[in-house]
C-alpha cells in the first residue's frame, strides 16, 4: 500500500535542485511494537523479499525491541523520486527508493537519496537511530547523520563480485573509520580484515536447527519435486557467478542416473548458459518457509561452488541448514566449510568431477544416525538468537563505555 503521489509532502521548492523531485508513499502506523532500543536504520545491497538469509535473520530479532528499517538500494523505475515504505515482518519496513533513469545520467543519485533519508526520518520520528550497513557505497549520502551506533556487518567481499562499482574499495576504507563495530560473516573474511578496525568481530553464519530439522521428519514431497528420481542431489541458494556452472554440467553428464535440483534465482548470470540436461531440474526461487520440505526429498546436499576471487572468503549459511536438515553434504573446497566442517568430517569435500562424483558416492554410503548424532552434538551451540544476543551484548558495551565518558567528561 501507498500514499497516492499527489499526496507525497516536497521537499524543496527550487526547482533546479534535483532533490525537489521527492516524494514519500508509505503505509503509516505500522511500527507500533514498543520500542525498547534505539531505532535501526539499515542499508543494504541485498533485497528484503530476495532470498532469506542472514539480515533478514538477524534484524528480525532486532525488530523484538526496536525498529527497523530496511532501506535497499534504489530502482531507477519512476518519472519522480519516491520512497516505497511498506511492512513486512514485525517491526520491520522496508524502504525502497524510486528515482527516474536521468538521475544515473545527472549524477544526482546521492544527493536525492540524502534527501529521501532525511524526509524518512522526519516522517517516521527517526532520532540517533543505529546505523546497520551491509553495503558501503550508502556511505555517500549517510555522512551528515548523527547516529548512536554504527555498524557494519561484512557478509562478503563484495568488491570480488561481479559488476561491484569501482568505488567499493574507497567505500569501504571509509565505512571501516567511521564505524564502531565490524561484524564478519566468516573466520575467513575476518582474517583479510582484521587488521583494518580495531573492534572487529567474527560472526560466521549461524542456524535456526528447529526450522531445517523439519526435513527430518518430513515425508510428502513438494509437487514439482515429486516426479523427479532418485537419487536426487540437491542446491539451494543464488545461482550466480560463485556456482561451477562446469563442474555441475560435468557430474549430470557422467551420472545420468543422477538427478540435479537446483532451487533458488538466476542473477547475473545468463540463463541460456545454464547446463541443460534430462537429469538437471531448475525449480525456480522458493519462499525460506519450505525449503526444508524440499530438502526432505533430496538425497544429498550439494554445494558446487567455483574457486575464484568472488567465493574465496564466504561462509555459505546452507552448510549449516543443510546438516541441520539431515542431509549428507558435498562440497567444493571453500575454505570456511573445509575448516569448520570438513575437517570435522560433516562435509565432503572435493573439486574436480570426478572426486565429486566419488564423494557423492561416499555420501549415499553414510550411516545417517551416526552422522544426525554427530551433527546434533556440533551444532547444538549454534543459532541465529545466540549470534544476536553477542552483538547486541557488545553493541550495548560500546554505547555504555561512550555514555560513561561522556558522563565523567
Amino acid at each position: 500500500m501507498a500514499i497516492p503521489p499527489e499526496l507525497g509532502e516536497p521537499l524543496s521548492s527550487k526547482a533546479s535542485d534535483p532533490s525537489a523531485r521527492v516524494s514519500l508513499r508509505s503505509l503509516r502506523g505500522s511500527t507500533e511494537v514498543a520500542r525498547k532500543r534505539h531505532d535501526v536504520l539499515c542499508l543494504s545491497h541485498l533485497r528484503w523479499d530476495f532470498v532469506y538469509q542472514r539480515p533478514q535473520h538477524l534484524l528480525t530479532r532486532f525488530a523484538q525491541e526496536s525498529r527497523v528499517f530496511f532501506v535497499e538500494e534504489p530502482i531507477f523505475d519512476a518519472e519522480n523520486a519516491y520512497l516505497d515504505v511498506t511492512p513486512r515482518d514485525m517491526n520491520v519496513l522496508v524502504v525502497v527508493p524510486h528515482l527516474p533513469p536521468s538521475a544515473q545520467s545527472d549524477g544526482t543519485v546521492d544527493a536525492m537519496l540524502k534527501v529521501m533519508l532525511d524526509l524518512l526520518m522526519s516522517e517516521h520520528n527517526i532520532h540517533s537511530p543505529i546505523l546497520w550497513f551491509y553495503t558501503p557505497m550508502a556511505l555517500a549520502w549517510t555522512r551528515h547523520l548523527h547516529p548512536t551506533l554504527v555498524i557494519y556487518d561484512c557478509m562478503d567481499e563484495l568488491s570480488a563480485f561481479k559488476g561491484a562499482p569501482t568505488m567499493m574499495r574507497e567505500r569501504e576504507s571509509d565505512l571501516m573509520k567511521w564505524a564502531d563495530l565490524v561484524f564478519t560473516g566468516g573466520v575467513s573474511l575476518y582474517e583479510a580484515k582484521q587488521h583494518q578496525h580495531p573492534h572487529i568481530y567474527a560472526f560466521p553464519s549461524s542456524i535456526d536447527a528447529v526450522h531445517f530439522a523439519q526435513a527430518r521428519k518430513q515425508s510428502a514431497d513438494r509437487e514439482d519435486q515429486a516426479g523427479i528420481p532418485h537419487p536426487r542431489l540437491g542446491f539451494f541458494g543464488v545461482v550466480d557467478e560463485r556456482m561451477d556452472l562446469e563442474l555441475l554440467d560435468q557430474v549430470a553428464a557422467a551420472r545420468p542416473d543422477w538427478h540435479l535440483v537446483v532451487i533458488g534465482p538466476v542473477v547475473k548470470v545468463d540463463p541460456d548458459l545454464l547446463p541443460k540436461r534430462e537429469n538437471i531440474h531448475y525449480l525456480g526461487k522458493k519462499s525460506y518457509k519450505d525449503l526444508p520440505a524440499y530438502l526432505a526429498g533430496w538425497d544429498v546436499a550439494i554445494m558446487p561452488f567455483a574457486r575464484n576471487e568472488s567465493t574465496k572468503f564466504i561462509s555459505p549459511t546452507k552448510t549449516p541448514e543443510y546438516l541441520a536438515a539431515g542431509r549428507p553434504v558435498v562440497s567444493t573446497s571453500i575454505r570456511d566449510v573445509v575448516r569448520s566442517y570438513g575437517e570435522a568430517g560433516l562435509v565432503h569435500i572435493a573439486d574436480s568431477a570426478p572426486e565429486f562424483i566419488e564423494a557423492v558416492e561416499s555420501a549415499l554410503q553414510e550411516d545417517s544416525q551416526l552422522r544426525l548424532r554427530t551433527v546434533d552434538a556440533v551444532l547444538g551451540q549454534d543459532s541465529w538468537d545466540r549470534t544476536w544476543r553477542r552483538m547486541q551484548d557488545l553493541m550495548d558495551d560500546k554505547m555504555q563505555r561512550r555514555h560513561s565518558r561522556t558522563t565523567a567528561a
